[in-house]
């Protein structure tokens, strides 16, 4: 029997999303996780943070934040310094997952590189639930790289790094909470809120635009 929780989100899909919304009509939610490992198949969620952007504002009191219990320490506790023992107060992972939808709901995703972490996130709820994510989503790299593209750095320095370190320095933005999921999603947020206001100047105006997946230039055909 599927969940009332899941029913509840998928009941969410159930009409088909307009590509043209305006972009100030759009819920996003910019999310960043912290895993055990790189391979989202088999790693773990370790924490969750996200925070809504609506209407060209951080909505500060629309976030979310979570700690899951760990089962081991690995590699990764280096790069997010949660060790299992500072774990074991976090919630389970099927609770975190549910309390993550009930936040989320039909919001657009945007995170950097955030492919890892929908893939993380898929297997979690597969794993669990038997479903995965239905959510537009948006890579902050991807639409970096088509503003680039569209003549919306041309005054600045030539950008040789598209990393989340990188793109804070280039707007300016000083990396408190790096390396933390709540911190990494406000970080990303402030670069999204800045790329939202080059792609109004430069056409990127609906949704569709803005999660436009990014294709080289030389694999074009």
């Amino acid at each position: 029997m599927t969940p009332d929780f899941v029913e509840r989100y998928q009941g969410l899909f159930e009409s088909d999303s307009d590509e043209q919304t305006p972009d100030d009509q759009v819920r996003f939610v910019v999310l960043d996780a912290e895993t055990t490992g790189l391979n989202p198949k088999t790693d773990h969620l370790v924490t969750i943070g996200a925070i809504a952007v609506v209407d060209g504002e951080i909505r500060l009191d629309d976030s979310y934040e979570s700690m899951l219990k760990v089962r081991f320490n690995t590699a990764s506790v280096t790069v997010h310094g949660v060790t299992r023992e500072e774990s074991l107060e976090g919630q389970d992972e099927p609770a975190a997952l549910e309390d993550f939808l009930d936040y989320l709901r039909d919001g657009v995703i945007v995170g950097h590189h955030i492919l890892h972490d929908i893939s993380t996130f898929n297997a979690a709820y597969d794993r669990h639930f038997g479903f995965t994510l239905k959510n537009r989503f948006i890579d902050t790299m991807s639409l970096m790289l088509h503003l680039e593209q569209d003549g919306a750095f041309e005054s600045s320095e030539p950008i040789k790094s598209f990393s989340l370190d990188s793109l804070c320095t280039f707007f300016g933005i000083k990396p408190y909470g790096r390396h933390t999921a709540p911190g990494d999603a406000f970080l990303t947020a402030q670069i999204f809120l800045r790329l939202l206001r080059l792609s109004q100047r430069f056409g990127r105006t609906t949704l569709e635009d803005l999660a436009e997946p990014w294709d080289p230039p030389e694999e074009r055909k």
